[in-house]
C-alpha cells in the first residue's frame, strides 16, 4: 500500500510538472537573431530561490536558459530525450541526492532547431509524504487488527456458546441410559447430535435386552435352586448330612451368582434422570419402617439423625436400592442398635449406616476397601456381604464414593461420599 501511495504521488508529481512545462513552453521564442527569450517566467517561488528544490532549464544550439533556483549549476542533458511525450526521471540533482527529471524535445520554430525542456523537483518531500503515510497506515492497521481481532474473538464465542451445553448433556447421556440430547440452536450441529442419539437409542435397546435376558436367567435358576435345597433337607432328613452339607455349599454359591446378576440388573436400570430428586429423610424413613416390621428389626433400636430438606438428585428407587441393601446388612448383623446419619459440607454430602455388631476383621475391611473396583462377579466373596458388594456396585453408578471402616458404636461403618456435582439439587421449575 506505500509503494501504491509512492506510485500516486509520482503521478500527480507528474501532472503538475508537465503542466508547469506547458507554460514554461507558451512562454519561450526566438529573436531575430536566433537568441532564445523567455517571455515570462513560471510563477512557483521555489524557483526564484537558489537551490530551492524545484528547478527549470531550457537548452538549445546558441545556450541555456535557467531557473534562478539552479544558480551556478544546470541540470544535465540526455542525448536520447524524447520528441513525442514527456519523459519523467530519477537521477541524481545539483543540490539534493535524487531528484525527478521531466524532459522532452521540442521545436519552438520551425526555423530553428529544437530545444530541450527539463524541469526538476526534489524527491525528499515525496519521501517524507511517504514515510508519514507508512507510520498512518500501520497504526491504522494496527487498530484495525485489534478490532477484527476482538470481532472474531467475539463471533466464536457467541456462535459456540451454544456448543458449551453439551459436554453437561452428554454427560448426562453417560449417566442414563435414557437421557437424550435436546435439539441444538446451530443447524450445523443438529446432524451429529441427531446421530449421537440414534447411537444411544441402539445402546439402550442392547441394553433392555440383556437386562431382560440376565434377569430371566437368574428368575429361572431360582425354581430348579429351590427344587435343589428340598432336596438338601430331605437328604439331611434321610440321614446323609454330608450330602446335604455339600449340596447346600453349592446352592448358596449359585444362589449368590442369580441374586448379585439380580442386583447388576436392577443397578443398570436405575440410571440418573434430568431433574429427579429423591429426598432423603422421606427414603431412610420408609426403609427404617419396613425393617422394623421384620423379626429382627422388632429388637432393633434405629436412630436416625438426616437434615431436614436434604435431597439428592436421584430418583426415590435408586436411593432406596443403595440404603435398603446398607440397612438391611446393618439390620442382620446388629446387636442392638443401628443408626443413620447424613450431612452437607462445602456441597458434598456423606451418609453413614453404622451397627453395633461383631463388626468385620481389619483385613476383610482392607479387602473390601481393595475390591472397591471390581464387580459383583469377580469380587471373589462367596459368604456372607452381599449386600455391601451390591450397595458399592449402586453407589459407583450414582457418582459417589463407599468407605468402610469400624463404628464408634462397636460394628462395621459404611460411609458414602457424593461430590458437589453429584449431590446439588436440581434447579427450581419456573
Amino acid at each position: 500500500m506505500t509503494l501504491l501511495f509512492e506510485r500516486h504521488l509520482e503521478r500527480r508529481l507528474e501532472a503538475e510538472m508537465t503542466r508547469d512545462a506547458l507554460g514554461l513552453v507558451a512562454g519561450l521564442a526566438f529573436d531575430a537573431s536566433g537568441t532564445l527569450l523567455l517571455d515570462r517566467q513560471p510563477g512557483d517561488a521555489r524557483m526564484e530561490k537558489p537551490a530551492g528544490g524545484y528547478y527549470w532549464q531550457v537548452s538549445s544550439a546558441s545556450g541555456a536558459l535557467r531557473s534562478r533556483s539552479l544558480w551556478d549549476s544546470a541540470l544535465p542533458v540526455s542525448p536520447d530525450v524524447p520528441g513525442d511525450a514527456w519523459r519523467l526521471q530519477r537521477r541524481s540533482g545539483p543540490f539534493d541526492p535524487s531528484i525527478m527529471v521531466l524532459e522532452r524535445k521540442l521545436v519552438i520554430d520551425s526555423d530553428r532547431p529544437a530545444v530541450v525542456v527539463q524541469l526538476a523537483q526534489d524527491t525528499a518531500p515525496l519521501s517524507t509524504a511517504r514515510g508519514e503515510f507508512g507510520r498512518e497506515l500501520a497504526l491504522f492497521l494496527l487498530v484495525l487488527w485489534g478490532v477484527l481481532t476482538l470481532a472474531a474473538w467475539l463471533q466464536v464465542s457467541v456462535g459456540l456458546r451454544p456448543l458449551r451445553r453439551i459436554p453437561t448433556e452428554l454427560a448426562a447421556l453417560e449417566r442414563s441410559a435414557g437421557a437424550r440430547l435436546p435439539p441444538q440452536v446451530l443447524r450445523e450441529v443438529q446432524p451429529l447430535v441427531d446421530s449421537i442419539n440414534a447411537l444411544a437409542d441402539a445402546r439402550q435397546k442392547d441394553l433392555e435386552q440383556a437386562r431382560r435376558r440376565a434377569s430371566d436367567l437368574a428368575h429361572g435358576l431360582k425354581t430348579p435352586l429351590a427344587a435343589l435345597a428340598a432336596q438338601s433337607r430331605r437328604a439331611r432328613e434321610s440321614g446323609a448330612p454330608d450330602a446335604a452339607d455339600g449340596m447346600e455349599q453349592a446352592i448358596s454359591a449359585i444362589k449368590l451368582v442369580v441374586d448379585g446378576e439380580l442386583a447388576r440388573a436392577r443397578l443398570s436400570r436405575l440410571g440418573r434422570s434430568r431433574g429427579a430428586s429423591a429426598d432423603v429423610s422421606e427414603v431412610v424413613e420408609r426403609l427404617a419402617s419396613v425393617i422394623e416390621h421384620t423379626e429382627k428389626g422388632e429388637t432393633l433400636a434405629l436412630g436416625i439423625d438426616i437434615p431436614a430438606g436434604l435431597r439428592l438428585p436421584f430418583e426415590p428407587e435408586q436411593l432406596s436400592e443403595i440404603m435398603g441393601a446398607l440397612m438391611e446388612n446393618a439390620a442382620r448383623h446388629a446387636v442392638r442398635q443401628i443408626r443413620v446419619t447424613a450431612e452437607r459440607a462445602g456441597g458434598s454430602v456423606r451418609m453413614t449406616v453404622e451397627d453395633d455388631g461383631p463388626g468385620l476383621p481389619p483385613e476383610r475391611l482392607q479387602a473390601l476397601q481393595a475390591d472397591a473396583g471390581e464387580s459383583l462377579d469377580r469380587s471373589g466373596y462367596t459368604g456372607g456381604g452381599l449386600g455391601l458388594l451390591i450397595a458399592r456396585d449402586l453407589v459407583r453408578s450414582s457418582g459417589g464414593v463407599l468407605r468402610f471402616g469400624t463404628s464408634s458404636i462397636g460394628g462395621l461403618q459404611v460411609a458414602i461420599d457424593w461430590a458437589a456435582t453429584a449431590s446439588e439439587p436440581p434447579p427450581a421449575r419456573r
